[in-house]
């Protein structure tokens, strides 16, 4: 799982916070929309988990919208980063934990895994999936995003981006393509299809939605019975 261990050894903590200090206009509307596209669909009294929370950006975002919010991230130096980012939420928190082993006694209303989390965290196999709905109460939903196809140029831009920064390695330009971006140290990020989110929400057993917003983001909605 190498993307995994690279976001918890190498892309962490401030590196993680310096990604999301994009000067790219369009890549800034896109995170907005992701964020805008699950607060409309709260009602303020939801339970809501989000799994690879990072420092908490989206977190502290949706505060204001739900009940309580916990994020849990693989990375202690992000959560660390996170104590402290969110400690004007009181509504808030963030943990170590792994997506794959979650722990809570509790369910949720909603869980998130946005940004592209399908990818960065491997979580696409079905028995990963039914971990998570087992997370979920009885009609709450899981939310899943990925990048839209129309969306290429200007992901491509934004990990160009990172990469000058020093946040990620060079990109492998020859290998990126299609969806893929491929780095030199041995980063690599893939991109969910409608079709690959139509399997994942029919091997589900519940009921799904898809849908696209901002021409940037698309959605997998999975309505838990």
């Amino acid at each position: 799982m190498i993307e995994s261990n690279y976001y918890a050894q190498k892309l962490n903590s401030q590196k993680l916070f310096q990604v999301y200090e994009t000067k790219i206009p369009r890549v800034q509307q896109y995170l907005d929309s992701e964020i805008s596209f699950v607060r409309e669909h709260l009602t303020g009294n939801e339970r809501v988990l989000e799994l690879g929370a990072g420092y908490g950006r989206i977190v502290k975002e949706l505060s204001g919208n739900c009940k309580s919010i916990v994020g849990i991230d693989i990375s202690d130096e992000s959560v660390s980063l996170g104590k402290e980012y969110l400690k004007d939420s009181p509504n808030a928190e963030i943990m170590t934990m792994d997506a794959h082993n979650l722990t809570f006694q509790e369910k949720f209303d909603v869980i998130l895994c946005l940004q592209n989390g399908l990818s960065s965290m491997k979580v696409t196999s079905s028995d990963v999936i039914e971990k998570i709905l087992g997370m979920v109460v009885s009609g709450g939903k899981v939310y899943f995003s990925t990048y839209s196809e129309k969306f290429w140029a200007y992901r491509l831009m934004w990990f160009k981006e990172q990469a000058q920064k020093g946040l990620l390695g060079e990109i492998d330009l020859d290998k990126t393509k299609d969806g893929v971006i491929i780095c030199k140290d041995g980063f690599k990020a893939i991109t969910h299809t409608v079709k690959d989110l139509e399997m994942i929400g029919c091997l589900s057993g519940h009921d799904y939605q898809i849908q696209e917003t901002d021409e940037s983001s698309v959605f997998l909605i999975i309505h838990k019975k």
